[in-house]
Formats: C-alpha cells, sequence, structure tokens
C-alpha cells in the first residue's frame, strides 16, 4: 500500500473552509491509494508548553496530554499536513500550541513531506505570512521536504470554498502525494 497521510486540522469549525480542503487532500490521496487519517485540534486537550526545558535533555514533555496520542501518530506518519485558518494574518493558536509542542520530537520528524493548508478571508498574498510561520517549524527539521502549499484565500463565511476550483486543486495535490 502506499503512504501513511496525517492531516492536522486546526479550525475549530467542523465543516469549515480549511477542512472542507483537507477532506479533497484527503479523497485524493485515498484514490491514489494512500492511507489517511484526520486529526481535529479542536477534539484534543492540550496544553501550552511551559518552556521548562526538561524536553531538551529527555526527549519527552513532562505535560500529560493529548500530544502523547498525537505524537505517536505523527512518528508513524510519511506525510504530514498541517492545515490552519489565518487569523488577522497567522495561523490559528491551535496550530501554534501544536507546534509548540512538538519540540521533544521534531528531530525525529527528519525526512517527512509536508503539505501545508490555509484558509482566508483575504488575498492569497496576506497568506504569506502565515506560511513562512508554517515553512519556520519546517525548518528546524532536517531533511523536511514541503510538498506543496494551498492558498485558500477569499473564503472567509463558513462553506464560501464549495463550488470553487480549490477543492479540485487539493484534490489533485492529495491524488499526486
Amino acid at each position: 500500500m502506499g503512504k501513511k497521510v496525517l492531516a492536522i486540522v486546526s479550525s475549530p469549525r467542523k465543516n469549515g473552509n480549511t477542512d472542507m480542503m483537507v477532506e479533497s487532500f484527503l479523497k485524493g490521496a485515498r484514490d491514489a491509494m494512500h492511507r489517511t487519517e484526520k486529526i481535529y485540534l479542536r477534539d484534543c486537550k492540550i496544553e501550552f508548553c511551559r518552556g521548562c526545558e526538561v524536553c531538551s535533555s529527555t526527549h519527552h514533555c513532562v505535560i500529560k496530554d493529548d500530544m502523547e496520542r498525537l505524537v505517536d501518530k505523527l512518528l508513524d506518519a510519511d506525510v504530514i499536513v498541517l492545515s490552519t485558518p489565518v487569523y488577522f494574518y497567522s495561523m490559528s493558536g491551535q496550530m501554534k500550541t501544536f507546534i509548540d509542542r512538538l519540540m521533544p520530537v521534531y528531530p525525529e520528524l527528519r525526512g517527512r513531506e509536508f503539505y501545508f493548508i490555509t484558509a482566508a478571508a483575504d488575498n492569497d498574498t496576506m497568506i504569506e505570512r502565515t506560511m513562512q510561520a508554517l515553512e519556520g517549524f519546517t525548518d528546524c527539521i532536517e531533511n523536511a521536504e514541503i510538498r506543496g502549499k494551498l492558498y485558500g484565500g477569499g473564503n472567509w463565511r463558513k462553506g464560501d470554498v464549495e463550488g470553487k476550483e480549490i477543492l479540485n486543486t487539493a484534490y489533485m495535490m492529495g491524488a499526486n502525494v
């Protein structure tokens, strides 16, 4: 069988624009015979990083919450999709907290393929700041490969992406994992 594709959805809205684009991506990946899983951060209990630095020597976080389970899934994946709505020209707080909590294991994520999927009310140009922040995370991972970035600008209200070419673009991106 194909690759293991794990999508992390940080939108607090069920069936929102980001979620719909991710689902199109995953459908493409499934149609290409890859195994997929989608995790909603809104359903997870994830505390903020405490900055205690214990993980720098132990490679384990002292906080016991859903990140333990999520880390196992990330380490098992070949492809990681990070998706976020764009709020005030940056990623959602849920995504930022998730990324911060990956400090203990980012060296173990080496060699993974990454895709970024975003949606925003503003145009694609304003999404660039968010993409740069996501790239900053992968810059810390040895041999991380950003395979695709999907800019979903001009989609503010829930369902704005319905019937738009962006869903086909997401599908094709997933089909080409």
